[in-house]
């Protein structure tokens, strides 16, 4: 059990905290790491780099083990790629109090200090880009060529927020009385707790953590538990970089403790900011706990995007926009299209079409082997929940137009299914796969397709192809945690 003592003010000395039998104390203005055994990392294959490879959490700038640890799994073979600290609420509530202790000096960092040790981030993912990369297939299953793209665009997030951490500006506003002005100042809020999904396990890290830190923030990382190695990665570089301690935390924990994991981070006192992305059911659950203490909140939750294509479309341009759209990460992305909304008069050719493209085009495999554009879904549960809409859609009518069944590669590998005769009633219409299944629901008119398009209350994308293919990627604006006060 966890006994944290803490001030509000951030002028306090120190806080103390002491964790019974849990392998960390905080003594004497330093972390110091208790009996509990360090955790070793099992080499797997695609020469993963021993360097970056860390399996205990990140707190207050030290490694600390856990008493306990959770396997992280290989999804493409299923062996186990290394056995990763499993921390609990007790954890969770010494990184907030770290973070807590941090974030008084942080705050008082310079802009252009702040900036300077983002830009230093940066560089050093730039430099060991590949090695992140690797790390990233290993555990996700996500093809090479893939999780190179994620490193790269997610370096860029730090690059972004380095520069604009110069550019916190306040305002002068006027008010209605002549002889006053109000004055804006943006101030950082706190620690802010960050959990992200395993399907993006980098870039959805940077784009939190580079918004709050640049702001001047501290967080508190809950990675995915089948994807913590990349979160612990950027732990490594951060401390390189020369990030200060308690500045970046890293909790890993296994699904089992999650739940009390996430009540923990979100209702302590000390934590002023969530930011999740993940499923609408556990966006449900954080915004309750969060509401208890009206804390400020950002949620990128599921979605369920259409794909629409009209009898004026360029059937050959629909096509790849289609397939660029929805075979990503294996259909393992929040703004794959879901369902695929076609007029009757192009329905027949956009079909025939979309399947020979499926068949020429997709090769699944290893996301390691050059070839490999379908790498495997991230969990056995992932693949249950596809073959259940499949199944479903079958027994209401619905056609296999190729596909539809496990791969004979191993059981978290699917082959990209393309499904005709599909209807409104089927799961797939109405819940979001997360899986490499392409459902095509044929429409007659305009306002049929929008009434279907819109029948979800949940959705992050939307592409149209018309004579032109517009194509919309909405995401959320990334919060920079800061706030303004009049005077």
């Amino acid at each position: 059990m966890a006994t944290c003592f803490w001030w509000r003010s951030c002028g306090a000395p120190h806080v103390r905290l002491v964790l019974h039998d849990r392998g960390l104390c905080r003594v004497a203005g330093s972390w110091a790491p208790g009996r509990a055994p360090l955790r070793t990392y099992v080499p797997g294959r695609g020469g993963l780099p021993t360097t970056l490879l860390r399996t205990n959490s990140f707190v207050g700038g030290r490694w600390i083990p856990a008493a306990a640890a959770f396997p992280v799994l290989d999804p493409a073979s299923g062996a186990e790629l290394g056995r990763v600290a499993d921390c609990g609420a007790p954890e969770a509530r010494a990184a907030v109090c770290a973070a807590y202790e941090a974030f008084c000096n942080w705050r008082g960092v310079s802009a252009k200090e702040r900036s300077s040790l983002l830009r230093k981030w940066y560089d050093l993912m730039i430099r060991n880009k590949d090695d992140l990369a690797k790390i990233i297939t290993a555990e996700s299953g996500k093809p090479l060529k893939e999780a190179q793209g994620e490193i790269m665009y997610s370096a860029l997030f730090l690059e972004w927020f380095s520069e604009e951490a110069r550019r916190i500006y306040g305002d002068i506003i006027y008010t209605p009385a002549k002889e006053k002005r109000a004055l804006v100042l943006k101030q950082p809020l706190g620690v802010a707790v960050v959990i992200t999904p395993w399907n993006f396990p980098s870039a959805m890290i940077t784009r939190k953590v580079g918004a709050a830190l640049a702001a001047g923030c501290t967080v508190v990382v809950k990675p995915a538990e089948d994807t913590p190695f990349s979160a612990l990665a950027l732990a490594e570089l951060a401390n390189q970089a020369g990030i200060p301690p308690g500045v970046y935390n890293v909790i890993p924990c296994s699904q089992k403790k999650a739940k009390d994991v996430g009540e923990a981070l979100c209702t302590d006192p000390l934590v002023s900011k969530i930011s999740f992305t993940g499923s609408t059911a556990t966006g449900k659950i954080l915004l309750h706990h969060a509401a208890n203490s009206v804390k400020r909140v950002s949620m990128e939750l599921g979605g369920h995007a259409p794909f629409i294509v009209f009898d004026s479309a360029n059937v050959d341009q629909a096509v790849a926009g289609a397939m660029a759209s929805k075979f990503r990460n294996s259909g393992q992305t929040c703004v794959c299209s879901n369902r695929f909304l076609v007029q009757k008069g192009i329905h027949d050719s956009f079909v025939k079409k979309f399947a020979e493209a499926i068949k020429t085009n997709l090769h699944v495999g290893d996301g390691f082997e050059e070839r490999t554009t379908q790498g495997p879904l991230i969990n056995e549960k992932a693949v249950e929940k596809v073959e259940k809409h499949v199944s479903d859609a079958l027994s209401k009518g619905a056609t296999v137009v190729t596909g539809g069944k496990r791969h004979q590669l191993g059981k978290n590998f699917f082959e990209p299914t393309l499904l005709s005769n599909v209807t409104q009633d089927m799961l797939c219409s109405h819940e979001e796969t997360f899986g490499p299944l392409a459902p095509v629901i044929k429409f007659d008119s305009e306002e049929e397709a929008v009434a279907i398009a819109n029948a979800t209350d949940v959705g992050l994308a939307e592409t149209t192809d018309s004579p032109w293919i517009f194509r919309w990627w909405i995401f959320p604006v990334v919060d920079i945690p800061s706030h303004g006060r009049k005077a």
